[in-house]
């Protein structure tokens, strides 16, 4: 009997480009490799659309964005109402197919009563609400500071009315942890995110520069690649490469002033693995402790030394095949000794231990296979 799925996507997941789009595309992938009918329901605000996607779906939907003040609601989170769609909801109600919700900002029609009884799973990507209210210390205009922490409250009330009404997927452990304990969540599990990398591609030997890459249009990031800059190299001589989408005018002009520094914008999937392949040390702090670093799994697949604070990885598991600092100073620390550090087999093997059995891509399909069949 063949399987059909519907799955409603915040973003076009096309092309793997940022951290955020790396599940929801190789799902797609390991599901139509398993004999999935997918009917994939994208909202589209800025990506076009993908061909590709056509490859691995049975049909491809695109809806647009209510952007802008359209969006707006007193009672719903932004990200949630200006997703809400009456033909998406229509189209959903033609047949009774199980349907995955990717992210919170797809959970409108779990207010809508005429979807009571059908089976719907939510993967859960953030607890959202700390993600914004860590967005709104970040940020350094006052009206998007004022929205952030709007938003934070919003999502709030929001994610605890939901927890309780619909099979939960969380990225992490420790997600899973929240929303047990804050929200009362009951029906909850962890499925680790799906990747391209089926195992540890590092390298042995030694590098020649420090990198720090993501997707640096994003508050927070620029946030970190500020304090690395001032903290940190400012006080070093290693050369440092920073890469990622859509970097600001304000970075692009602080990064000229450390002679050391490199900024590389808007990379390609392949400079960017060629990137993190020939780096020696991968340095990814966070100032967002919800999640899962998707740059950060990246690096420990494909990369040499990493480097973070505490707040990357707690409750991921990764604590042991990272260099886990505690300050700036410590950072310079640990960057000092690793630089001059060849990453060796041993290295590979104990990141290999972890790593490809959290990610197994068979292990992880079956199940998210479970939850719905």
């Amino acid at each position: 009997m063949e399987k059909h799925l519907h799955i409603v996507c915040l973003d076009v997941p096309y092309p793997v480009d940022y951290g955020g789009v790396f599940d929801l595309f190789h799902k797609l992938r390991c599901l139509f490799y398993a004999g999935v009918k997918v009917h994939l329901h994208c909202f589209e605000y800025g990506r076009g659309h993908q061909p590709v996607l056509d490859e691995y779906c049975v049909e491809v939907k695109y809806y647009a964005r209510r952007e802008g003040h359209k969006g707006f609601s007193h009672r719903l989170p932004y990200i949630v109402c200006s997703r809400s769609n009456g033909e998406l909801l229509e189209r959903l109600l033609e047949d009774d197919y199980p349907i995955l919700l990717e992210g919170i900002h797809c959970t409108y029609l779990l207010n809508d009563d005429r979807f009571d009884g059908r089976r719907i799973v939510l993967r859960l990507h953030n607890v959202e609400y700390r993600y914004y209210r860590q967005l709104y210390l970040a940020e350094r205009s006052l009206l998007k500071k004022i929205y952030y922490l709007h938003e934070s409250n919003l999502l709030r009330q929001y994610e605890q009315r939901i927890a309780t009404k619909v099979k939960i997927l969380a990225v992490s452990a420790r997600d899973s942890e929240i929303y047990r304990e804050e929200f009362g969540a009951t029906d909850i599990e962890t499925l680790p995110v799906f990747l391209p990398f089926k195992q540890v591609e590092s390298k042995e030997g030694t590098g020649c520069f420090c990198l720090y890459h993501g997707n640096l249009s994003v508050a927070e990031n620029e946030q970190v690649v500020v304090w690395l800059l001032k903290k940190v190299f400012s006080q070093l001589e290693m050369p440092l490469i920073i890469s990622g989408k859509n970097p600001s005018a304000r970075l692009e002009r602080l990064a000229e002033q450390y002679p050391q520094t490199c900024l590389i914008p808007n990379p390609s999937e392949e400079e960017l693995h060629d990137l993190i392949a020939k780096a020696q040390v991968n340095i990814l702090p966070s100032f967002n402790c919800t999640g899962v670093k998707l740059k950060l799994i990246n690096a420990l697949f494909n990369g040499r030394h990493c480097i973070v604070n505490k707040d990357a990885v707690e409750g991921t598991g990764l604590e042991s095949i990272c260099h886990v600092a505690c300050s700036a100073d410590d950072l310079r620390c640990h960057i000092t000794e690793l630089f001059a550090r060849p990453f060796r087999q041993n290295d590979i093997e104990a990141r290999k231990e972890v790593l490809e059995g959290v990610y197994d891509p068979e292990e992880n399909l079956g199940k998210l296979m479970k939850a719905f069949w």
